[in-house]
């Protein structure tokens, strides 16, 4: 795997790429390995929006030719606020979680 180095960085970028990273639940390394790879996904799928002839490509080539895979591209936030959108209400019947607990504590 290559190496890639980034020097003078400014201490504000860096601390907002921190901050960022413990809101997605990463590393600083693994939150800048999603952004390059998110970076790099536009730039193929950009490509792929625009394809070349597909006699250029082969004659089996079409749309789907590439496969653009997108990983980590959606924050903590935006899942929860999503989630909320689905389920508007908390679940009112059923037991709680304290309840089975105790449940299968007692049972042993």
């Amino acid at each position: 795997m290559a190496n890639l180095s980034v020097k003078d960085v400014p201490e504000e970028l860096a601390e907002r790429l921190r901050q960022r990273a413990a809101r997605n639940h990463r590393s600083l390394q693994g939150e800048l390995m999603a952004i390059i790879e998110q970076a790099a996904n536009e730039t193929e799928a950009r490509s792929v929006a625009t394809p070349a002839a597909p006699a250029a490509r082969g004659p089996d080539a079409g749309w789907n030719a590439r496969r653009v895979v997108r990983r980590g591209s959606k924050s903590i936030e935006q899942i929860a606020a999503e989630h909320r959108d689905r389920f508007p209400q908390p679940i009112a019947s059923g037991p709680s979680a304290v309840d089975i607990i105790r449940a299968d504590r007692d049972a042993r």
